[in-house]
């Protein structure tokens, strides 16, 4: 972009959503602040204190790959020379439903086995080299500044972890991308705007991961990624088995309290019971490479910023700020880069983009996403949230979907580019996929399991996100 919009934009967080807005930014700003609580330079490709939850396997889909591999030519290549394993998502990454695996299929589509840490470290070496991009590391964020009318945001009121003094930092556009923890709701109401609609589909997840050293002594991977049981509704534990760059990961889900103990003999047990004895074999005689993590996930949140009237100038959200979630289906680092890719069409125009605008085209980015997610969680009926008739016959079809993608490798292939948010959920509807769905005989069910065995509970308290 030639000419600039404007001399200076804040990124409220550091984390992948911000490092994608700065990076956006970047060409329509002469200059761009991210302002990040943690230590970003120290964290390297390590854990931080904001993310506690990073210790858990994510998962970067189609979409999100190909929106950062435009913004940041060769980010595979640089995952691939880091030794992270790279493969094609339907030949190495094997999924289960009611313990079958998914037929065999090459989708084209990458299956990019890094860590949260590995990937944020590859933007901030990417984006902050970049001309007029600063990031101001250990600084906490207060507070928003605005003009007399609160029409307008000005700027960003900040403080060093350090010490010292509050202090202002002027902005003509402030993007907030802080993530979970958002305090935008709050902000905003101070500033006297309405609260944004919000819809929440109340889970109450957890997720446990435990770390093991290679080789294994029972390899089930080989050269391949990842092994995924999926949780059902009539077997709500799933998990996903993965070979990273440096080690072997094992993250264990349960929902309505449900949850995988941290001790080993515990963790172990709870393994056991999914209907893929692989996952249990591989880890059974393996070495524990460091302690378990715990964390709980009480409620995916949807904030509809675009249904409001009135919005202050000069500011926008984006990534889990606006939308938070489930994390089991591994949506919210390709949200975040559709949300910068959404607004980078808006800064291509030439000028600051306007709350309706983007917040519109925001909606329509999050749209299948959240209704697959939502959909998803809400078959289980101890997930609280708002059921239609169209919210159960859709889970109904796709149980079919999964079941008949277990025989067919083409149902496997379509099943795994709509989940990846290459094609739209109505991909699965086309005649000739229903066809193929509707009489592909179904999946065996020699390994189905309907009730949960009884798992000693774990006595230690899960981590929540910090603040």
């Amino acid at each position: 972009m030639g000419t600039k919009i404007g001399d200076h934009a804040v990124v409220l967080g550091g984390s992948i959503a911000g490092m994608l807005a700065a990076r956006v930014l970047s060409d329509a700003y002469r200059q761009v602040t991210v302002i990040e609580r943690d230590d970003l330079t120290a964290a390297g490709t390590n854990l931080r204190p904001a993310i506690s939850w990073a210790i858990h396997i994510h998962a970067l889909l189609e979409r999100g790959r190909l929106i950062i591999e435009d913004l940041f030519p060769g980010f595979v290549d640089d995952m691939i020379k880091a030794g992270v394993p790279v493969g094609d998502y339907g030949s190495t990454c094997h999924y289960y439903f009611n313990g079958e695996m998914f037929a065999v299929t090459d989708t084209g589509m990458a299956c990019v086995a890094a860590n949260r840490p590995v990937i944020e470290h590859f933007l901030r070496s990417r984006t902050l080299p970049r001309p007029g991009v600063v990031l101001r590391e250990r600084t906490d964020i207060i507070g928003l500044v605005a003009n007399d009318g609160n029409e307008r945001i000005t700027g960003v009121r900040v403080q060093s972890r350090d010490g010292g003094a509050e202090e202002v930092i002027s902005a003509d556009l402030v993007v907030d991308a802080s993530g979970r923890g958002s305090r935008s709701p709050r902000w905003l109401e101070e500033l006297g705007y309405e609260k944004a609609p919000e819809e929440k589909v109340q889970m109450d997840l957890t997720y446990t991961t435990m770390d093991f050293v290679g080789p294994l002594p029972v390899d089930p991977l080989g050269e391949d990624i990842a092994l995924v049981p999926t949780a059902t509704p009539g077997f709500p534990r799933g998990g996903i088995f993965a070979r990273l760059a440096d080690r072997y990961a094992l993250t264990l889900t349960g929902i309505a309290g449900d949850r995988a103990p941290t001790d080993h003999d515990g963790f172990l047990a709870y393994a056991k019971t999914l209907p893929v004895k692989e996952v249990y074999n591989a880890i059974e005689n393996a070495e524990q490479r460091a302690p378990a993590g715990s964390f709980r996930f009480p409620a995916s949140v949807r904030r509809h910023y675009e249904k409001l009237s009135r919005f202050p100038a000069g500011y926008l959200i984006l990534g889990d700020a606006a939308c938070i979630f489930n994390p089991v289906y591994a949506q919210g680092m390709t949200v975040a880069a559709m949300g910068a890719d959404v607004l980078r069409k808006h800064l291509e125009k030439g000028v600051e983009p306007s709350f309706r605008g983007y917040f519109r085209d925001l909606a329509k980015a999050t749209d299948s996403p959240w209704m697959m997610s939502a959909s998803a969680d809400l078959g289980y009926e101890s997930v609280r949230g708002k059921r239609t008739l169209a919210t159960k016959i859709g889970n109904a079809y796709m149980s079919k979907v999964m079941a008949a993608a277990a025989n067919d490798p083409v149902v496997a292939r379509g099943f795994m580019r709509t989940i990846s948010l290459i094609d739209p959920p109505q991909a699965l509807m086309k005649p000739s996929m229903m066809r193929r769905v509707l009489f592909s005989g179904g999946a065996k069910k020699t390994a189905t399991v309907t009730t949960l065995p009884t798992a000693r509970p774990d006595t230690g308290e899960a981590e929540r996100p910090a603040a």
